[in-house]
């Protein structure tokens, strides 16, 4: 029996973790998809899930990233919106 190509979801563990954000972001899109299709077997519903732990921490690490490097560039200008400050304009 040829041995079969397995799709993303089955061996989602064997790979690398992408380094940016919307890599990490479309694979785990996909993830989601294959996963909500509901024909993954047990073992790559189990498999696919790690992977998903995985490049959600990957996404938030980044989107931490991002969010400290905007508080640097703005410095002190970061501060709760005011509402009453919309009205006037």
């Amino acid at each position: 029996m040829a041995p079969t190509k397995q799709a993303d979801p089955q061996t989602p563990n064997d790979r690398p973790l992408p380094q940016d954000f919307e890599t990490a972001l479309a694979e785990l899109e996909s993830l989601v998809a294959a996963m909500e299709d509901g024909t993954l077997p047990l073992e790559q519903s189990l498999a696919a899930y790690r992977r998903g732990v995985e490049l959600t921490r990957v996404c938030q690490e980044r989107l931490t990233q991002a969010e400290q490097q905007v508080k640097v560039l703005e410095g002190d200008l970061l501060r709760p919106l005011d509402p009453a400050a919309l009205d006037d304009e």
